[in-house]
């Protein structure tokens, strides 16, 4: 059983630059593929960068390629979101999800509460 925790959200500016956190808790944190999602109001959730057991493997959803970046600390069972330039689209709850090799982003293995983040323009 994995626990996912996430935090840093808030209120912010267009340009501003905010830092998400998810905090795991249970056994090997470490073997999982951990992604961050978000759904804004009226929209389904959506993809937005997950990172492999080593950060040579990371992928990005488009629209926050070179903005966005996703990084973890094993030692800390934590995921980070460093988001950077953001827009208005940006506002959305966004969540830490954990999966195994043998599951998948359509559904993973564990889902975290969410943080709001909203981004006034």
């Amino acid at each position: 059983q994995v626990q996912l925790v996430e935090s840093g959200g808030g209120l912010v500016q267009a340009g501003d630059s905010l830092r998400l956190s998810c905090a795991g808790s249970g056994r090997a944190f470490s073997s999982y593929i951990m992604g961050w999602f978000r759904q804004a109001p009226g929209k389904e959730r959506e993809f937005v960068a997950a990172i492999y057991w080593s950060v040579d493997s990371i992928s990005y959803a488009d629209s926050v390629k070179g903005r966005f970046t996703i990084s973890r600390d094993n030692a800390k069972n934590t995921v980070y979101l460093q988001m950077n330039s953001l827009k208005s689209e940006d506002t959305a709850v966004y969540y830490c999800a954990a999966r195994s090799s043998g599951s998948s982003w359509t559904r993973p293995d564990y889902w975290g509460q969410g943080t709001q983040v909203t981004v006034s323009s």
